[in-house]
């Protein structure tokens, strides 16, 4: 049987590859998008045709809009789901001293506020079945300081805490809560620093950017049965980069 999904930022990059992974592996899932709506219904038509039977729904959601996520919640009340991944983030990098708190805020409520407002609507029926699986893409910014990082790490570092604290809370209720800790991925997000790209592989011992489907590979095994026993952690999936002591010789 086809256990059901639902993904946040589905829509391309990181999100669109979680997407693709988890249909793979044999889930329905819904996704949702902010702005990529062509993109969206573009990969649901996409994986519709290449898994017939499988469910694939693109629904528009701003996760910055409190009250949308509220109607949306209300909207998955009486639906039973497997797994969420918590992947749609909101980058704000600035220097903490020049912080503008409403950026600050947003970026919070995107990446942290949103997540755990969806979690406490679907783990009502994950705790009914005592089966479930919860993963939140976090980022390696939440566990090595980086100047311009702090409202955004801080976001992380909140998911982080935040899951750790829910692994605890659910696992005797067969419930599984987990961080990817994703280095540089090469994805839209990383253009803005195209002209720093070759400095900044230079210093990831892999020497290159993680492929987006090489985190989509990571969700997908941690919603798999053999991750059944896996709850709490983060796990770096960033080419060496927070195993590194970081002094450049």
């Amino acid at each position: 049987m086809r256990e059901r999904v639902l993904v946040t930022g589905g829509g391309k990059g990181v999100g669109a590859a979680i997407v693709r992974a988890l249909v793979a592996a044999g889930h329905d899932v819904h996704f949702t998008y902010r702005s990529s709506g062509e993109a969206a219904q573009a990969l649901a038509a996409d994986l519709a045709a290449a898994h017939p039977g499988a469910t694939v729904t693109p629904r528009e959601l701003d996760l910055a809009d409190k009250t949308a996520i509220e109607a949306f919640c209300e909207t998955l009340a009486d639906e039973a789901y497997f797994g969420f991944v918590h992947n749609a983030g909101q980058p704000y990098d600035v220097l903490a001293a020049t912080m503008a708190q409403d950026k600050a805020e947003a970026a919070m409520q995107v990446n942290f506020w949103s997540m755990t407002r969806i979690a406490k609507t679907l783990l009502r029926g994950m705790i009914r079945s005592r089966n479930g699986r919860i993963v939140a893409i976090g980022s390696v910014a939440a566990l090595q300081g980086n100047p311009g990082n702090a409202a955004y790490a801080a976001s992380k570092g909140a998911l982080l805490s935040y899951a750790r604290t829910l692994a605890i809370e659910t696992a005797k209720r067969g419930i599984t809560v987990n961080v990817i800790a994703p280095g540089f991925i090469d994805t839209d997000m990383m253009a803005p620093y195209a002209t720093y790209r070759a400095g900044m592989e230079k210093q990831i011992p892999a020497g290159r950017f993680a492929k987006p489907e090489e985190i989509a590979g990571m969700a997908a095994f941690l919603l798999s049965e053999p991750a059944a026993y896996i709850t709490g952690t983060t796990l770096p999936v960033d080419g060496g980069l927070t195993a590194m002591i970081g002094v450049h010789r």
